[in-house]
């Protein structure tokens, strides 16, 4: 059984699921429910969540997962605790429903060119990324600066999705450390010996590196683009 104000409150994250595919913000949930205050959502959900109608998502944004429906939309007539009506609901389904508003927060760190190389800076944010741009693995995100790589569709502000890894095949798109100082993105290729790191705008010319003067350190999962 559910109290009023846990009935409404499964319901608007329902619908808004539906609509949108990621659940409402907290501030959302308070103003839906003339609540006073975010305290009060965070007990709905938590008493949601002990009596397993809703689950939290790790390591996720904004995550929340509706695993058992309202039946009845009208509330029940009968006395529950500190004077609210109460709802009956149905048994759990025996399939769960799929959380449509997966969302990864990813280690921001700082910018990294596509032009000649800058430092990629250890940061402590987080960006906030829909999990269905990327895919298996440990990932991490960089702020693109510089317009090298505009053939490629990667533009100056955008948000590069990186998969941490140290090797890559020619022709694909790298984080590249130079001499172990500072970073690009480029493609990557091998050539006489070399390594050699194409941009992709014809005004850049490659740049050429020995072997041990360059260490991958992820390739281009994907990418995000703020529009201001």
């Amino acid at each position: 059984m559910l109290t009023a104000k846990q009935h409404e409150l499964i319901q608007f994250i329902q619908k808004r699921l539906e609509e949108t595919g990621i659940s409402p913000s907290f501030e959302e949930m308070k103003e839906a429910l003339d609540l006073k205050s975010k305290s009060g959502v965070h007990r709905l959900i938590s008493a949601l969540e002990e009596r397993g109608f809703l689950r939290r998502l790790p390591n996720r944004a904004r995550a929340l997962e509706v695993i058992r429906e309202p039946g009845d939309t009208t509330p029940a007539r009968s006395i529950a605790p500190a004077g609210d009506n109460v709802v009956p609901m149905p048994a759990p389904r025996a399939a769960q429903r799929e959380a449509a508003n997966d969302v990864v927060e990813l280690p921001l760190h700082g910018r990294i060119a596509a032009g000649a190389p800058i430092e990629a800076l250890e940061g402590q944010s987080t960006l906030p990324v829909p999990a269905a741009l990327l895919g298996p693995g440990e990932h991490y995100a960089l702020e693109v600066s510089g317009d090298s790589m505009i053939e490629a569709g990667i533009f100056d502000g955008d948000f590069a999705l990186v998969r941490r890894t140290n090797t890559a095949r020619d022709g694909e798109i790298v984080v590249a450390l130079v001499r172990g100082e500072e970073a690009t993105l480029k493609y990557l290729r091998r050539e006489n010996g070399q390594v050699r790191l194409d941009p992709a705008n014809a005004t850049y010319d490659p740049q050429f590196y020995r072997p041990d003067e360059v260490e991958v350190q992820g390739k281009l999962a994907g990418l995000l683009r703020r529009y201001h």
